[in-house]
Order: structure tokens, then C-alpha cells, then sequence
């Protein structure tokens, strides 16, 4: 089996392409198989860096731990960092190249985009493919969106795009908690051009409640309509945790995950709240602190949500002095400032800890010029072209720590203490400040050691019998959602048509489904 790929495609945004993806990944890894994830375009504030310095989406290096290989730009050469509602910067093969508008990517008429740029960009997302797949035995690739999308189908590198190119079997995932599953598995491929149909494999239900038996009259009947059949049934699932690609979809009122909170190690529970600021990024960095017994961690917008908190987290943001400007028109901004004031801990991670500065001078993200910060720590911030991109190790609260860094501004650090240092005591990164502690490192939570020091220290300075669990592992967490994952597809998948799919490439005399693509 060398070289073998697959294509899952959705038929919508959050069909559940990524987890399946992932599954799949560890479900092969766990039979032998040397397999990669790959996604040749991909849209998120939540990325990662690789030990190279690359920067890809997390959803990726989720799925390459779900691989048990080392994530690297070759699994997504084209990631867009939304920086508004109508730009994103453009990182390609790890390194921002430039900030783009949607009308000039995908080169519409008009808008300026530079010729032969898609074509471009397909040679170097179908020739990272072609690496990956010399390099592994199997390719499994993630789609984006739906691969019906008609009036973005010219200029696609994504789905069917990079299906075509690289002759994959597709795979279309539907949501059927949703509701419409079986007109959405038909609509997307009746939508789909006679040359791209022909790819279309079979379908994959996921989140499904109840009775499968209720269920396979529908199946059949869409085997008959579209001559493909449904290659498994899997049921909704609670508590995965696994990243998510776009923080901007996060419920401000909703729990990091779906599972229930386990109980206080100590007397107390530990409460969190994080802003959710515009263009939120990386948001994934407070899992490991929802991962700890006893602590309870919410998303919030409204300075009255702050008054129970025992913690305050600014997380990371693609917007800054966007960022900003919000905290102080809807109050938040006051309301950090007294928790700072009465001594009660405050968490700035990225674009948080430079919002808690006294100065942010950008002429790169926002153009904003000299902006003054909330003034809670002594550092001056200065936007640089260039971005930082690195995989820092250190120590913090006497305990070792690892994070990752993505930031185009650059910290002065005019006093206060070091919050992360080296071995030998000289200063790392970030800067602390009576209870108000900020970094640029994403990420450093998920070191065991570290987090349950940082968390000893907020629960003192926030006066709560909290004691973190000595035993909490936020990696073995991971690999044990990770496992589950597998899980759903050995269990609820039919294996053994993906396995054929995988090997034997696209079935022939696959039927056209009317119309087709206009």
C-alpha cells in the first residue's frame, strides 16, 4: 500500500471532515499503516508551528498526533488567517507571503489578483501531495467547506480540485444532527461536474442519535438515487476536545467542551474566564486548563461575567488593537483593570499580553499607529514585518514549560519579572506583575508541571481552597481522544471499503446524478 490516498469532503462547514480525517489517521496508524494527514488549503485563526518553524492549522497537527508523525508544512501548504471580513494573510508553506483580499485570491475579475496565481498555487499543493505521498504509504486528505461550492469551483485547489490532480477517491461526510442529510449528500453531488461525480465514492453519516435500523431505508434509497453507497454511520459523540479549525465560531456562553466538569481535587472549584475577543486565535490554549478537575472555563463578552472569575484570560487574537478597542466599548477593559488593582489574577497570552501593556505601536496589522494598552504591565510593543515563528522550551514557576510562538509584535519589557526564563535564570519571554502575568508562548499550559504551578499560584492569589490533581496529563488526555476517534471509525465505519478505496483508487462506472454543475 504505497501512496494511497482518500479525499473526505463535507457537505458543509463543520460536517465533521476534520474528525474523521483524524480517525481515520489513527485507525490506519493502529493497523501498521505509515499514513499522513494532509489539507491543501485551509482557513483558521488556530494554528501551530512545527519544530522547522512553519506555521500550519492545529486541525492538522491534531491529525498528524492522530497519525503519530511530525506535523509539517507539506500537510497544509495554504493557510488564510482571517484578519477581517473581506483579508486574510496568507501563509504558504509555513511563511506569510502577504495580506490578500478574497476577491484578489480567488482572482476574480477586477480585483488585481495576479495572473497564473491559482495555478500557481495548485502546482504547489498538488507537488506537496505527490512528497507526502512517496514519503508515506497513505494520504489522508481534508476538504474545506463543500466541494459543491459551483462559484468557487474554477479557481479550487481544495477539494475537488486537488482530488482531480491527484485522481483521490472522495468521501462526502454529512451532519446529520443537522437535519437534511440525505438532500445534502444528493445536492452535493447533483451539483458536482460529470468529471468530478465520478470521484465521489460513497458517503459517510456522522453524528447520528438512535436507532441505525431507522436509518437504512434512507441509505438504500440514496444507494438507488446515486448509484454510491454509505460507508458508515457514526453517532454523536460528547467530549472529543479535539481543536477546532476557527475559534470565531466558538459560543461566547458555551463550555470549551461538551463533557461534564469533573469534580474539585481540593474544597473549591477554579473559575475562568476568557474574553472572546474579535479574531480570537488559538483559543485551544485554554484546554488544558479545562482538562484539570475542578476547573470550569467559559467564554464571555460582558464585564459582569468577570466578577466570580478567579481567573481572567485575554487570549491570542489576529486583531489586536481590534481586540482592544472592544475590551474597552463594552467595559471589559474597566473591569480588568480592578481585578488588577485588587490583586486578582489576570492572563494575557499573545495579542492578550500586548493588549496589557502600556503602549502598542502597529503599522503592520492594524495601521493603527501608537495606540496606548490597558497599562497593567511595564512593556512597549512594536509591530514588526516579519512574524516570529518558534518552538521555545523554558521555565516558569520552577517548573519546565514549552510553547510555541506566532506574533508580528514584539515585546519590550521595561520591568516586572521574567514570566518564563532558561536554565539559568536569564529572562525568556513575557512579563509578570503583582497578579497580572502575560507571554507570547501558546500552548505552555499543556505542560503538566507548569499548569498545576500556575494554577496553585492563581487559587492563592484568589483565595481558593482549589488543589490541582496530581495525576492530570494533558498529553495522555489527548491520545486517549485521539484513540476514541479510531475508535468510531473501527466501530462505525465500513473499513473495509475504505481500505479498497485506498488501495484500488476510485471505483469505475460510478452513474452521473443530474444536472450536474451549471
Amino acid at each position: 500500500m504505497t501512496g494511497g490516498g482518500l479525499l473526505i469532503a463535507g457537505t458543509t462547514s463543520d460536517a465533521g471532515k476534520s474528525v474523521v480525517t483524524a480517525g481515520i489517521c489513527r485507525w490506519l496508524v493502529r493497523q501498521g499503516v505509515n499514513v499522513a494527514p494532509f489539507k491543501a488549503q485551509n482557513m483558521s485563526l488556530n494554528s501551530f508551528v512545527t519544530r522547522d518553524g512553519a506555521e500550519i492549522g492545529r486541525a492538522q497537527a491534531m491529525q498528524a498526533a492522530a497519525a503519530r508523525v511530525e506535523p509539517s508544512a507539506l500537510m497544509n501548504p495554504v493557510l488564510l488567517k482571517p484578519g477581517g471580513d473581506r483579508s486574510s494573510q496568507v501563509v504558504l508553506l509555513g511563511k506569510p507571503v502577504g495580506e490578500m483580499s478574497a476577491q484578489g485570491y480567488f482572482g476574480r475579475p477586477g480585483s488585481g489578483a495576479r495572473p497564473g496565481g491559482r495555478a500557481e498555487l495548485l502546482a504547489t499543493v498538488t507537488d506537496c501531495l505527490a512528497e507526502l505521498r512517496r514519503a508515506h504509504d497513505v494520504v489522508i486528505c481534508e476538504g474545506a467547506g463543500s466541494p459543491a461550492e459551483i462559484n468557487l469551483r474554477r479557481t479550487d485547489i481544495v477539494n475537488m480540485g486537488i482530488a482531480r490532480a491527484g485522481r483521490l477517491p472522495v468521501v462526502v461526510v454529512g451532519d446529520i444532527d443537522r437535519g437534511g442529510v440525505f438532500a445534502s449528500f444528493f445536492g452535493t453531488t447533483a451539483l458536482l461536474s460529470k468529471e468530478d461525480q465520478a470521484l465521489v465514492a460513497g458517503y459517510l453519516v456522522n453524528k447520528f442519535r438512535g436507532d441505525v435500523a431507522l436509518l437504512e431505508p434512507g441509505l438504500d434509497m440514496l444507494r438507488e438515487l446515486t448509484g454510491r453507497p454509505s460507508l458508515g454511520v457514526l453517532p454523536f459523540a460528547h467530549g472529543l476536545g479535539i481543536d477546532e479549525e476557527d475559534g470565531l465560531r466558538v459560543s461566547l456562553r458555551g463550555a470549551v467542551r461538551e463533557s461534564v466538569v469533573a469534580p474539585p481535587h481540593g474544597a473549591d472549584v477554579l473559575r475562568v474566564a476568557v474574553a472572546a475577543v474579535p479574531l480570537m486565535s488559538n483559543f485551544t490554549d485554554v484546554d488544558a486548563l479545562a482538562a484539570e478537575p475542578g476547573v470550569v472555563v467559559r467564554f464571555v463578552d460582558r464585564a459582569e461575567e468577570l466578577a466570580d472569575a478567579d481567573l481572567v484570560v485575554l487570549p491570542g487574537t489576529r486583531g489586536t488593537v481590534r481586540a482592544l478597542a472592544w475590551l474597552r466599548e463594552r467595559g471589559l477593559a474597566d473591569a480588568v483593570a480592578r481585578r488588577a488593582a485588587e490583586g486578582r489574577p489576570v492572563l494575557g497570552i499573545c495579542g492578550g499580553f500586548q493588549m496589557l501593556g502600556e503602549v502598542i505601536d502597529d503599522e503592520v496589522e492594524s495601521r493603527a499607529g501608537t495606540v496606548p494598552g490597558l497599562g497593567l504591565l511595564p512593556v512597549r510593543v512594536r509591530f514588526a514585518a516579519e512574524k516570529t515563528l518558534a518552538r521555545p522550551v523554558g521555565t516558569a514557576l520552577g517548573a519546565p514549560a514549552e510553547g510555541y510562538e506566532i506574533h508580528h509584535g514584539v515585546a519590550e519589557v521595561g520591568g516586572g519579572e521574567p514570566f518564563f526564563t532558561d536554565a539559568d535564570g536569564r529572562p525568556l519571554d513575557g512579563c509578570r506583575s503583582g497578579a497580572v502575568w502575560g507571554t507570547h508562548w501558546h500552548g505552555s499550559l499543556e505542560s503538566d508541571a507548569f499548569r498545576r504551578a500556575f494554577l496553585r499560584r492563581v487559587a492563592a492569589d484568589a483565595g481558593r481552597a482549589f488543589v490541582p490533581a496530581p495525576d492530570t496529563g494533558f498529553g495522555a488526555l489527548r491520545e486517549e481522544q485521539l484513540d476514541r476517534l479510531g475508535d468510531l471509525i473501527e466501530e462505525h465505519a465500513d473499513t473495509g471499503a475504505l481500505l479498497r478505496l485506498i488501495e484500488e483508487g476510485v471505483p469505475p462506472g460510478l452513474p452521473f446524478v443530474p444536472p450536474g454543475a451549471p
